[in-house]
């Protein structure tokens, strides 16, 4: 059976007109269920569903009272993310080559997850991080955590330079093997802040433009041209874009009580090389191993110099080009349709997994991970404020009244998507 028609035939058994939100999502969760995860997290926002929402619904970030400093015109943050399953692309990628340098960018990954969600609600400084990360010893020898925590490090030195501080603490380096294949890398990130200074999406309005900020190219504070992947829905871009080869060469490296019709179904080895526009030629390995791009020197100067202008910030995540509809204070049509090109690293992706556009646009950010909500007046200046670091920017979308939460992407000469919540 072809990887083609296998994808099909996991789409047959589905419907494919449905008329609710999750109903549309049904047939790429298909394949990630089958793989054990959720890109919606269905079964986790459950299980958290009765914990304090926090002090503002709408905002990126949970933010509560002070409770460290008992101060009511303060408050108090935490963030806990990771790499994800990133980190097992890095493990093939060093496997297959050698080059230990790739886990240097899982540790951007793990600390740029955590930092560029509390940028969304405006917090730019004086950061406290504590890492951990779970390895099976037998498979990750110790140069390995040598090069992710040094990384780690090197990475807080470069934004100090951009008046982005964050304090290393320390962590957690444990020894698990009986719970984790090869490594998981994460962070916990917390902060304290002036209420004053907030962003809690609450002054979203019609009328308002969307900014978005490209994930891709080479940002001045960038070594090297970054794909604009980041660091979700990676479970799908491993599996669906690597060769079948990787399973039986690293077992170690799925879960091995998955169907097998599932598992690295893909066209490519990770040394492929592939023509990159303006950069020469990239392998396959690196695309999908860009450090996640973090926009913490732009959202420093932004926050610092023009914090008034800024009615939202979104941070396209899980969820990819419909995150922001969990984040809105009103029943509004969210309207792109100026988005960027797809960058070349999720054409891939689409080819080998043969997924549609309503797949990749929910599950992917598809050019632009930062959303800036503004009015049109302030939109050039911000757009102008990102170029100075070398990352592209422009004006995606639009906010329209509505008597219910809908988001429509226009596609140019192609098709309109229509998401309900």
């Amino acid at each position: 059976m072809t990887n083609h028609e296998n994808h099909e035939n996991l789409r047959s058994v589905f419907p494919q007109k449905k008329s609710s939100f999750a109903a549309q999502i049904e047939i790429f969760m298909s394949l990630y269920n089958q793989r054990g995860v959720s890109a919606q997290k269905e079964e986790v926002h459950k299980a958290t569903e009765k914990l304090d929402k926090g002090l503002y619904a709408n905002a990126f970030c949970k933010i509560y009272p002070d409770f460290l400093g008992n101060d009511a015109n303060w408050v108090n943050l935490m963030h806990a993310d990771g790499a994800g399953t990133k980190s097992i692309l890095a493990y093939l990628y060093w496997k297959e080559t050698g080059d230990l340098s790739v886990w240097k960018g899982i540790a951007q990954d793990a600390i740029v997850m955590n930092i560029d969600d509390l940028l969304c609600v405006g917090i730019h400084d004086n950061l406290l991080f504590s890492s951990t990360i779970d390895r099976n010893k037998r498979i990750i020898p110790g140069e390995v955590l040598e090069t992710i925590i040094n990384g780690t490090q090197e990475f807080f030195d470069e934004m100090k330079n951009y008046g982005v501080n964050i304090h290393y603490l320390g962590g957690e380096t444990a020894d698990v093997g009986d719970v984790v294949r090869t490594i998981a890398v994460n962070g916990t990130m917390t902060a304290r802040w002036p209420k004053d200074k907030l962003v809690t999406n609450d002054k979203i309005q019609a009328g308002d433009v969307i900014v978005g900020v490209a994930s891709f190219g080479k940002a001045n504070f960038e070594t090297d041209y970054n794909s604009g992947l980041g660091s979700n829905g990676l479970t799908s871009a491993r599996h669906d874009s690597l060769h079948k080869t990787y399973g039986a060469r690293f077992p170690e490296s799925y879960d091995t009580m998955l169907d097998d019709s599932v598992v690295y179904i893909g066209p490519h080895r990770m040394t492929d090389e592939i023509e990159v526009e303006g950069f020469g030629k990239m392998d396959i390995g690196h695309l999908l191993l860009s450090p996640t791009r973090t926009y913490a020197p732009f959202l420093k100067k932004l926050l610092t110099e023009n914090l008034e202008a800024v009615h939202g910030l979104i941070h396209c995540s899980g969820g990819g080009q419909t995150k922001c509809m969990k984040y809105l204070p009103d029943n509004f049509r969210i309207i792109k349709d100026n988005l960027f090109e797809a960058p070349l690293i999720f054409k891939l992706i689409q080819e080998a997994s043969h997924s549609d556009n309503r797949e990749m646009y929910q599950v992917f950010n598809m050019g632009h991970r930062l959303e800036i909500f503004t009015p049109g007046a302030s939109a050039e200046s911000m757009i102008q404020m990102a170029a100075s670091f070398g990352m592209e920017a422009k004006i995606v979308g639009r906010v329209e009244w509505n008597d219910k939460k809908e988001l429509v992407i226009k596609l140019p000469q192609t098709e309109e998507l229509i998401y309900n919540f």
